[in-house]
Formats: C-alpha cells, sequence, structure tokens
C-alpha cells in the first residue's frame, strides 16, 4: 500500500484497480493519513476555517429515502427562522470570529428567490468582510445566478453518489441524477465556489460506487468536498439499514486530499456522530473546515437529518469554544478567516 499512497500523493491520481485496493486495504491506515497530512500542510499550513452553520428551515418539499426532513415524515416538527432571527445568528457568529455563514435549509417552496437574495444581500451589506455560503439544494439556472448576484460566494450541493443505479435506490423518481449534475456544472459556470460530496457507507454503496464519486469530482473539479458516513434516521425508510463506518469515511477523506490537494475538506458533524474523537481523527485525516452551529438553540433539534445528531443543546459559544480545544487538541489551530479555497498545489518537491 505504501507505494499506491506515494504514487497518490504524487500524481494525484490511481486507476480504478489500484483505487480499489487503496479503498479495501486491510492495512493500518497510519501511513495514508500521514500523507494525506503533509499535503494538507504543504497547502494550508495548520489552519483550519470555521464555517458558522444556520439551519434556517427544515421545511423540504423532497422525499430522499435517507433524510430525516423528507416530505413524508410527518412527525417532524417544521420551523422557519425569520430574517431577524436569522441576522441575529450571524451577529452572535460574526462576534465569535466566524467570517463565513452557511445558510443550509431543506428545499423550501415559501423560500422564494425573492427571499434569499433579499437576506444575502441583507448579510453581506452588514458583514462585508464575510463569506455567505447557500445550500438550498437543486434550483434553475436563472436562481442561482440572482443568488450570485446578490453576492452569495459559495454554494454546496453534495451529489450523494455519481452512480445512476445507486441515485435510484436512495431517491424517488420524480429526482434525477443527471439533474443534479446540471445543478452544479450550473453553479460552477455563474461563477460560485462550489462544494459537491458524498455519503460513505449509504445502502448498496460498493467500492465501484465510491470510485465512480472520485471520478465525478475530478471531471466537476468543486472547491469544495462534504463527506460524512451514512447514519439512518428512525422516520425514514432506511431505518435499519447499517451506519457507514469511521474507517471507511477517514480513508476516503485521506484519499480525497490527496487527489485533491487544495480541497476545503470538512470534518463533518456527522464525524462526531459516530465517534467522540471523529471530527478531531478527520483533521488528521486531511480534513481543513469546521462547521459549529448557529442555529438558535430553540429549533436546532427539529433539523435531523440522522439520528443521535451531535451539538443540539449547545449554546453557539459554547459549542466554538469547543472546537476550538478540539482543533487545538489535534495539533492545528482555528483562524479567524474566510478560509478560501487555495487553488496552486504546493509539494514537498516545489518547496524544497
Amino acid at each position: 500500500m505504501k507505494r499506491l499512497i506515494e504514487q497518490l500523493k504524487e500524481d494525484h491520481d490511481l486507476c480504478d484497480g489500484a483505487l480499489a485496493d487503496l479503498i479495501e486495504s486491510n492495512e493500518p491506515d497510519d501511513a495514508l493519513f500521514a500523507a494525506a497530512d503533509a499535503v494538507r500542510r504543504a497547502q494550508y499550513g495548520t489552519d483550519v476555517y470555521l464555517r458558522g452553520l444556520i439551519e434556517f428551515t427544515n421545511v423540504c418539499k423532497n422525499n430522499c429515502y435517507y433524510c430525516g426532513i423528507r416530505r413524508d415524515n410527518t412527525k417532524e416538527m417544521r420551523y422557519r427562522l425569520t430574517p431577524e432571527e436569522i441576522l441575529e445568528s450571524c451577529e452572535s457568529g460574526y462576534r465569535m470570529g466566524f467570517r463565513t455563514f452557511v445558510l443550509q435549509g431543506g428545499e423550501d417552496p415559501h423560500c422564494t428567490d425573492d427571499f434569499i437574495c433579499t437576506l444575502v444581500n441583507t448579510i453581506k451589506t452588514q458583514f462585508p468582510d464575510c463569506a455567505v455560503t447557500l445550500s438550498i439544494g437543486e434550483k434553475p439556472r436563472s436562481s442561482y445566478q440572482a443568488y450570485f448576484d446578490a453576492g452569495a460566494d459559495r454554494y454546496l450541493l453534495r451529489h450523494e453518489t455519481a452512480s445512476e443505479a445507486h441515485y435510484r435506490k436512495l431517491h424517488p423518481p420524480e429526482l434525477s441524477l443527471t439533474n443534479r449534475k446540471r445543478c452544479l456544472y450550473d453553479l460552477k459556470e455563474v461563477g460560485f465556489q462550489v462544494g459537491a460530496g458524498f455519503m460513505v457507507g449509504s445502502p448498496g454503496q460498493t467500492t465501484r460506487e465510491l470510485i465512480a464519486d472520485l471520478r465525478f469530482l475530478q471531471q466537476l473539479q468543486p472547491d469544495m468536498i462534504g463527506i460524512g458516513p451514512f447514519i439512518p434516521h428512525h422516520n425514514t425508510p432506511f431505518l435499519h439499514e447499517k451506519a457507514g463506518t469511521l474507517k471507511l469515511t477517514l480513508r476516503m477523506l485521506a484519499i480525497l486530499r490527496l487527489m485533491f490537494p487544495y480541497v476545503l475538506l470538512p470534518a463533518t458533524t456527522a464525524l462526531g456522530t459516530i465517534s467522540p474523537i471523529g471530527r478531531e481523527l478527520g483533521l488528521k485525516a486531511g480534513a481543513n473546515v469546521m462547521m459549529p452551529n448557529l442555529t438558535p438553540r430553540r429549533v436546532r433539534q427539529y433539523y435531523d437529518l440522522y439520528d443521535n445528531k451531535i451539538c443540539m443543546d449547545e449554546e453557539a459559544a459554547k459549542c466554538r469554544a469547543c472546537q476550538e480545544g478540539r482543533v487545538r487538541g489535534a495539533g492545528y489551530r482555528i483562524v479567524c478567516d474566510r478560509g478560501d479555497v487555495c487553488r496552486s498545489i504546493k509539494s514537498e518537491k516545489k518547496e524544497q
């Protein structure tokens, strides 16, 4: 495996067979994680960027089989934050040093383009040194253009799987992988810093699907890649499915860092959900972003995409302080910065 790791670190690519060997290896991952950490340090040093997550609506018109806020989950308590509540969350986050706000929600028909554009423009006016990231699903290109023109900087839209057959196992007939990919390419053409990504260990996923995800990401060349383990939710059709594993998720993080040295790579909340030290291990496997929750406590528990989600009842300031300690303990440092993507690829050879 050492030879494959060195080749991936040098060339940022392997053939499908070699990738499969690396993904399925029974060997310890120490060498893989060390290589990924060396690449992230060459690119970003020990900097870890914070994104202030504001989950502003859990209303969603879609019915994805894995998602706790799916339309048919009638037991879910639905909510929408007001613009005033969202701005209060931004103000609180700004005082704590956040310079990126992530507005995340279901595909809520109530949140019109005018609503989103006005909200983005207001945030950018009040916090001109901050980036605004949107994560609100599939839209027409005209909507993406309007959000960008209003001042939004980034857009997160995980593709979840790049395999058509696997996509059909995870989504209802009215959704399509073709449209998902169209959205991602539209976002790039509009000018957004784009984030894609996939679940690890989702029902029906094999090594072949994981390699398809990697190949799609090579084609897309996103600025951010968000991955996390699949975790079942009790009010979905997948309630009895097994969760994705920490081991495979960390391995895929490290592979992504070696394939995409420049990318912004989060250590996700889902990682922290399946292991008390999951996020710290994610940083050591090449991640360089964390996303503390700024959503008001009164509604935070209702944005339950999966079961046992952590940090549901912590005050934002406590969550921020906790992550500061976790990051420092892992050997890295939080910086108060927008944390834009660095596209230049620095290698040890170039620096010598």
